[in-house]
């Protein structure tokens, strides 16, 4: 929550700026802008910084005023008045980064950006923001609350008197009795003791009875028929098979599966982590209120061990699974189908109610509105999904079917089934160095082949060293540094 409020403050603060700065453009700068900066950012940036070409590598977009001072993950990209501390500036000059990378820009454009940030950086990419008229009303909601069985507050009732008293054996019995009678029906007869047996395991286990428990219950039965019923419920809650029938329920609701599904089906190798852990769960009967803040927020609660925490971070694959279209091109699109689809399977999960439609309208019968919705998204949107294909080992496989990989956490424990390996902390420099070396090889290769107009050498090096890269990121971004 104080991420999503620092977020929230950093945007506000931002368009701010933004309106302000937006007021006070001359005509001046309104030309040398349109002149000198816009054309360089449209054919040098966008292509990769942009929200129409759905890029946005290292979180930075460079379309719009307010994207711009936002920044990406190194930082505000351009701050006003300071060109040195401008980080598109410094990548431009590659003091730092290398961009764009196939070559540096000229030293007159690199001059016109320096001036235009100097200037403050005037920017007449104002995108206007319009004011959210919601259709959902005070009555509306009233309404809901009163005609929808869902919105109404529990209320206890006495058992029905019933003319079969005899027959009822608890105040459910009552409640169907009543309803039997009132309709002129009467009760079928008690099942033999043995079909007792086979409901209550197929119930608890999904298991039949085999027929030494079949005769040892019809004696326990012939002597107490309630003593009967209660030691064989407890047998089998306590039996792991009682885990694997009930959980599967639990799976079935929270759309689990092993593989992404979709457009291009990539498998999950470690989704049976969670299976099992749903299973040990309903055997430990653990409580639901923490079965429910594992699930969405388990790797930020407090634990006594690795051991618990690894658990917890187990759990929260709650919200890595479902399907996921790994071959959208467009990554602005995919981040945005991904948040939807968390707060689709959260509120139909642990709210009974979904969510997912406000994405595009107000909801009226269930009172909630866009702004909910992407409320919802802004906080979803403050934490890293690692979801589908891990780009170490798989990558080098599937980089020509899917447009989307995600690394695999390291559970902070002696993890029995590994998917990566260990490493020492030699083995972690020795990776990360060459990562760098193959960064810097390959930006000299691209310069020299550039100069040499060998364009097909140029794509064969770049898809190379891009595959390098994402086989070594990979290894390296499971690793925790602590």
């Amino acid at each position: 929550m104080i991420l999503y409020r620092s977020v929230l403050i950093l945007v506000c603060v931002s368009m701010l700026r933004v309106t302000s700065l937006a007021d006070e453009i001359t005509p001046e700068q309104l030309k040398f802008f349109e002149a000198k900066i816009r054309p360089v950012l449209i054919r040098e940036c966008y292509g990769c910084h942009s929200n129409q070409s759905g890029n946005a590598r290292g979180g930075l977009r460079l379309d719009t005023q307010a994207l711009t001072l936002i920044g990406g993950s190194s930082g505000p990209a351009v701050i006003p008045g300071e060109p040195d501390e401008s980080f598109l500036l410094t990548a431009m000059r590659h003091d730092d980064f290398i961009m764009p990378p196939k070559r540096k820009l000229s030293d007159n454009i690199i001059e016109d950006f320096t001036t235009w940030i100097e200037m403050g950086a005037p920017d007449p990419r104002v995108e206007k923001v319009a004011e959210i008229q919601g259709t959902v009303s005070e009555e509306d909601i009233e309404d809901a609350r009163k005609s929808f069985w869902a919105y109404q507050k529990p209320v206890p009732y006495d058992p029905p008197n019933v003319e079969n008293k005899d027959w009822a054996r608890t105040d459910v019995d009552s409640f169907v009795l009543e309803k039997l009678e009132r309709s002129s029906i009467t009760p079928a007869e008690d099942a033999e003791p043995y079909k007792v047996l086979r409901r209550i395991c197929f119930d608890l286990v999904g298991l039949p009875p085999n027929a030494e428990q079949i005769d040892y219950f019809d004696k326990r039965w012939k002597q107490d028929p309630d003593a009967a019923i209660e030691l064989v419920v407890d047998r089998l809650l306590e039996s792991e098979q009682f885990g694997e029938r009930w959980g599967r329920h639990w799976l079935d609701v929270v759309r689990y599966a092993e593989s992404t599904g979709r457009e291009v089906n990539m498998t999950y190798p470690h989704a049976w982590r969670y299976r099992d852990y749903v299973i040990d769960s309903f055997n430990q009967d653990k409580p639901f209120n923490e079965f429910v803040q594992e699930h969405i927020a388990g790797d930020l609660m407090p634990t006594d061990s690795d051991e618990d925490w690894a658990e917890n971070l187990v759990a929260t694959t709650f919200l890595a699974m479902g399907s996921k279209n790994v071959n959208e091109q467009n990554r602005v699109q995919f981040n945005a189908d991904v948040l939807d689809e968390q707060i689709d399977a959260t509120t139909r999960v642990f709210m009974g109610m979904s969510v997912a439609c406000a994405r595009c309208h107000d909801h009226k019968f269930d009172a909630i509105p866009q702004s909910d919705y992407y409320a919802m998204a802004g906080l979803f949107n403050n934490m890293e999904t690692y979801w589908g294909v891990p780009p170490s080992e798989y990558g080098r496989f599937t980089s020509a079917q899917t447009k989307r990989s995600s690394s695999l956490i390291l559970l902070p424990i002696d993890d029995p089934n590994p998917f990566d390996k260990s490493y020492t902390k030699k083995e972690l420099a020795d990776l990360k160095q060459e990562l760098v070396d193959i960064q810097k090889g390959s930006a000299e290769s691209r310069r020299s082949e550039f100069a040499s107009g060998d364009q097909q050498a140029a794509l064969r090096n770049r898809l190379r060293s891009q595959n390098q890269l994402m086989d070594i990121s990979g290894k390296i971004a499971v690793v925790d540094d602590d």
